[in-house]
């Protein structure tokens, strides 16, 4: 059976265990986003590079976990569309949410509210770069 036909897990199986992974997905990025302010890098740099661990991390988990991999695509691809969604929906909507909110309303509430508005796109995302579709 080729990935594309795959049908052992059920979306919402494949949704709690996308919000798990997640949640340890969320909870790697904002350590690491912490111990890079404390070490003194700016608010952006932090961000890039505590999300850079924490997307290797979700892939991995993610595509060998809450997904069921289509094998017709390959991995090196299906990390980089990963990878690349990941970027476009997760970086740019948490560093634009610092950008933007980090003034008014202080540097974390506006790391979380990047990082929530994020979780369904990415969800989306992960499936169409793992399985190879969105809806079903």
């Amino acid at each position: 059976m080729s990935g594309a036909e795959q049908t052992g897990r059920s979306t919402g199986s494949k949704i709690i265990r996308f919000a798990i992974v997640g949640l340890a997905n969320t909870a790697i990025d904002l350590a690491g986003f912490f111990l890079l302010l404390k070490l003194h890098v700016p608010p952006l740099p932090a961000n890039i590079v505590s999300w850079s661990i924490a997307v290797i991390f979700s892939f991995m988990a993610n595509g060998f976990w809450s997904f069921e991999r289509n094998h017709a695509i390959r991995l090196r691809d299906a990390f980089l569309r990963f990878v690349s969604l990941g970027a476009l929906i997760s970086l740019g909507v948490s560093s634009l949410s610092i950008a933007l909110f980090a003034g008014p309303a202080g540097v974390w509430p506006a790391k979380v509210g990047g990082v929530i508005v994020a979780a369904v796109l990415n969800f989306l995302a992960a499936r169409w770069s793992i399985e190879g579709k969105v809806l079903k």
